[in-house]
């Protein structure tokens, strides 16, 4: 990944951090062990399920453009 994408992704990162950090329990973040637990929970409930819906939705568009080539192509 090239130093621009590593940024852009370090400060998405951060700002999702600012955001997700109003939702924390006070409690969960004094410990380490309760810190790795928040981060897990965000991560999987919430921009997992972003990035997921996103791959899907990118693969499904590729097979979609994929079929459409194959009619393309039969038609002739």
């Amino acid at each position: 990944m090239d130093v621009a994408k590593e940024a852009q992704i370090k400060a998405h990162a951060l700002a999702l951090a600012e955001l997700l950090y109003g939702e924390r329990d006070p409690e969960q973040v004094k410990t380490l062990a309760g810190i790795e637990v928040a981060v897990r929970d965000h991560l999987l409930a919430r921009v997992g399920l972003e990035i997921g819906n996103f791959l899907s939705a990118q693969a499904a568009a590729r097979a979609e453009g994929e079929n459409d080539n194959s009619k393309v192509s039969s038609d002739g």
